[in-house]
């Protein structure tokens, strides 16, 4: 197929909103559904899929502004059409809202790329390896303990023998909770909590030595993400073997550029459906692999199969449970983990995705 000359023609956008199974909690927020804003980018008779989690202003943003940005051009020059939607957003202010839409575009138009090419997006971008690692990611403050353990024993039943839990809401609660974990998965599963910077630094400290004591290796977001001296403070001082991770609120290449020059993070957490989408996410991990420092995903999993296994330095990929069960409704092709590792596939053009319309529309506003 000769696509040279194709040009953009429209995006389409649509969102859903899919209730939780049961209200979830962590230690800063609580919610009852998650919302997922879907773009469809034309050109050529091929439609590319792109997706986010965010408000449904995020969709707005796409019909009034984007959709003009990128019509009419070369559907295989995505960095071009990337650098004009960050041109267009600057007034609009870049963190949030606004680029979280871009993002959804720009997954949207590489995936339309790599159909007119007829390629998985993983050999567009330049496959590093065949599949990639996962933790599963869930244990949300408000499940029991039991409801917690149920979800490891599955979690680890599956192979996957990386967990992550929530803690920080309730922090005179949370040794027992950890310990809970720990006696469920056993030794030899890593044991991962996120604190989503609920705690003050002090609290930070004197929970990394109880955590550390029943084998915690994960520390993410111990305070603040914004308290880059204070995550600093928490990596020189928290018990060797406690990797400190953030970075899951990088909109653009500057913050990730300052939370590693601080030397806040041993991992950082990047999410293509909020730095720019595949593009920033390249980029983001670029910079990471500058500074020595390794990245991992965050949420998503359904998007960030592709690109993972496309960019060196990445240590896993977060097997987020809320997003794993929205993209396995919502999508056909949706990857899923076998004994621990997500692999693309390679026999599908792009991300392998295709909108289920008839279940999603149930679901949509």
């Amino acid at each position: 197929m000769n696509v040279q000359g194709i040009d953009i023609e429209r995006l389409t956008v649509s969102v859903y909103q899919v209730p939780t199974e049961r209200p979830r909690s962590d230690a800063t927020r609580k919610w009852d559904h998650t919302t997922i804003v879907v773009v469809e980018a034309h050109a050529g008779g091929t439609v590319g899929l792109g997706y986010t989690y965010a408000d449904s202003a995020a969709a707005l943003f796409i019909r009034d502004v984007l959709g003009d940005v990128v019509a009419g051009r070369d559907a295989l020059a995505v960095a071009a059409a990337h650098a004009a939607m960050q041109q267009a957003i600057r007034e609009a202010g870049r963190p949030g809202i606004a680029e979280s839409a871009l993002s959804a575009v720009d997954v949207a138009l590489w995936d339309l790329k790599a159909h007119l090419l007829e390629v998985p997006l993983v050999l567009l971008l330049g496959a590093h390896r065949k599949s990639v690692p996962v933790y599963g990611s869930g244990g949300f403050t408000s499940e029991s303990i039991p409801q917690l353990r149920e979800q490891l024993q599955q979690w680890v039943a599956k192979g996957i023998r990386r967990v992550k839990m929530k803690v920080g809401r309730l922090p005179e609660d949370d040794r027992a909770r950890v310990a809970a974990a720990r006696d469920t998965v056993g030794l030899g599963v890593e044991l991962y909590v996120d604190a989503n910077g609920g705690y003050t630094r002090k609290e930070a400290l004197k929970r990394a030595d109880e955590f550390a004591a029943l084998d915690v290796t994960w520390f993410e977001e111990p305070v603040s993400s914004d308290d880059l001296d204070g995550l600093r403070l928490i990596r020189d001082r928290a018990p060797a073997g406690v990797e400190i991770a953030a970075g899951e609120y990088g909109y653009d290449r500057f913050y990730f550029r300052r939370m590693l020059a601080a030397g806040a993070v041993d991992v950082l957490q990047v999410d293509a459906r909020r730095c720019g989408g595949v593009t920033g996410f390249c980029e983001a991990a670029s910079l990471a692999r500058a500074f020595g420092i390794p990245v991992s995903s965050h949420t998503a999993p359904a998007l960030h199969a592709h690109v993972c296994c496309a960019v060196p330095g990445v240590r896993h990929v977060e097997y987020f449970s809320e997003h794993v069960r929205v993209e396995g409704m919502l999508f056909d092709g949706v990857p899923s983990a076998v004994n621990g590792m997500l692999t693309p596939d390679l026999s599908a053009p792009g991300l392998g995705l295709a909108l289920r319309r008839a279940d999603a529309q149930r679901h949509a506003v």
